[in-house]
């Protein structure tokens, strides 16, 4: 075999790949000598059918997959010999090819650039701890005692309000037609409780026990059932009665109840987990600085197959959300040029942090275990109760799902690794001070990532609209924490 390289720019490689007229004739004598060992034909015994035989009639299809796996071997051992790690798929096109002549065919392959991880001791960054005050203690036990209602009948005469829980007959009809799950008898509804379609729950408000109403409402356009979806529907609604919902009284009877020993036992549960969330929001404000960190300490070129993937999985996801909002393009402050530009900044800053992390876990020879990937495996299946054997088999059967579910465990372990070089200095803040923080950041992220929308320009008397000032609304984009936290 005979390798040259033809052209070298920045990342991209391309090469000129010879393999000898000889060396596919003797893969292909071989898997002639391995047809004649097991096929049969009419008029020969077992093993002696002729290779000249052999070769007329399945000489083509042997070729073809001669050629397809000598390609395939072929192009990496070049990339072996060259010493290159492909970002990439190479991109093969065969050049010249005749039967019993040399095959020649060219090789692209964009490589992995050469990455110089930081000194991680020097980045300083500010973790917010939060211990549990008494009074967010309280304030999350009032929370359970509210989830934990016990309701009455109210026996005054009253209409129904927000809150009250409405026992009602229903019936609904899409263009006088009735239809599957659109009718139920002595439904409990909590009014406000946004369980039912749009609108619903606003059209009872207001009623009395015995009274009757046609609710009028729009299934939404992303309805699950496609029958309904869009759909304008009539309610037949009868209220039957009003209930009052009265929390809980917070004691130790109460606590009991829930499978504790008593309300001190409660607290000091109520506080662990208060501290999980704590910590948690904590690690995704010092997650998001420390990446923007690595983001401005390295400047390394990347390959621009994988920014163009990237690219394109955020563009998609961006024109997704604009036809699911009604808006267009043209509804944005800038063009669709600029558009591309920023998101095309987003995906190689998301491309470049992904290629820093994954060389800073091979450097330093940080693995997810297979039981890790086992308990992700578990713990997805949990969120599909009844489902959760499907789940798992779905998972052990595709490499690809697991992979996912590999991605997220292995950056948090990098993560985990970098934090504890780098210089944390923690600084002790309240719950709403942490909120707040984490709200801010978000903010932040969602203003810088999302386009703006234009301003509706307002007609003038005699002359032409004049363009109004651009609003503030962002149009409809990727979710800010994945534009931030984007490396995995």
């Amino acid at each position: 075999m005979q390798i040259t390289e033809t052209s070298s720019e920045g990342l991209r490689r391309e090469y000129a790949v010879i393999v000898s007229s000889s060396d596919i004739e003797s893969k292909i004598t071989t898997k002639l000598g391995e047809l004649k060992d097991n096929i049969r034909l009419p008029g020969f015994r077992p093993g002696k059918v002729p290779l000249a035989l052999l070769r007329q009639r399945y000489g083509k299809s042997i070729l073809g997959e001669v050629l397809e796996e000598t390609v395939n071997s072929t192009s990496q051992q070049a990339l072996t010999d060259q010493a290159v790690r492909p970002a990439m798929q190479p991109k093969i096109e065969i050049t010249k090819f005749d039967e019993g002549s040399d095959l020649e065919y060219s090789m692209v392959v964009e490589i992995m650039p050469e990455i110089e991880p930081t000194d991680f001791s020097k980045i300083a960054l500010e973790k917010l701890v939060v211990e549990p005050s008494d009074a967010d203690l309280d304030k999350a036990i009032d929370q359970i005692a509210g989830e934990q209602k016990v309701w009455e009948p109210i026996k005054r005469a009253r209409k129904a309000r927000d809150g009250d829980m409405a026992v009602i007959d229903f019936k609904g009809t899409v263009d006088g037609e009735a239809f599957d799950g659109g009718s139920a008898e002595d439904y409990e509804l909590v009014l406000g409780s946004n369980s039912f379609i749009p609108g619903f729950e606003d059209q009872v408000i207001g009623l009395k026990p015995g009274e009757e109403t046609d609710v009028k409402v729009t299934f939404p356009a992303d309805y699950g059932a496609e029958n309904l979806a869009g759909k304008d529907a009539v309610f037949a609604v009868k209220v039957k009665e009003l209930r009052e919902g009265k929390a809980a009284e917070v004691n130790d009877e109460f606590a009991v109840n829930l499978g504790l020993e008593n309300l001190a036992d409660l607290r000091e549960k109520v506080a662990e987990r208060l501290r999980a969330d704590f910590d948690g929001l904590s690690r995704q404000i010092i997650k998001r600085r420390l990446l923007d960190k690595l983001a401005e300490a390295h400047d390394f070129g990347v390959p621009a197959g994988l920014v163009d993937q990237e690219f394109d999985s955020i563009w998609h996801q961006f024109e997704h959300e604009l036809e699911h909002s009604g808006e267009t393009i043209a509804d944005q402050e800038q063009s669709e040029e600029e558009l591309r530009g920023e998101y095309r900044a987003i995906a190689e800053r998301r491309v470049r942090l992904g290629l820093l992390l994954s060389e800073v876990g091979t450097i330093n020879n940080i693995q997810v275990t297979q039981d890790e990937v086992t308990r992700a495996m578990m713990n997805e299946a949990r969120r599909y109760p009844g489902q959760e054997r499907q789940v798992v088999e779905f998972f052990q059967s595709n490499p690809q799902a697991q992979a996912q579910l590999r991605a997220p465990l292995f950056e948090d372990k990098v993560i985990d690794f970098v934090l504890e070089m780098a210089k944390l200095d923690e600084k002790k803040v309240t719950a709403e001070e942490l909120i707040a923080a984490s709200q801010d950041e978000e903010a932040a992220a969602a203003e810088a990532a999302k386009p703006k929308k234009k301003a509706k320009a307002k007609a003038a008397p005699k002359k032409k609209a004049a363009k109004a000032k651009a609003g503030d609304d962002a149009a409809a984009a990727k979710d800010a924490g994945d534009k931030e936290d984007g490396a995995e």
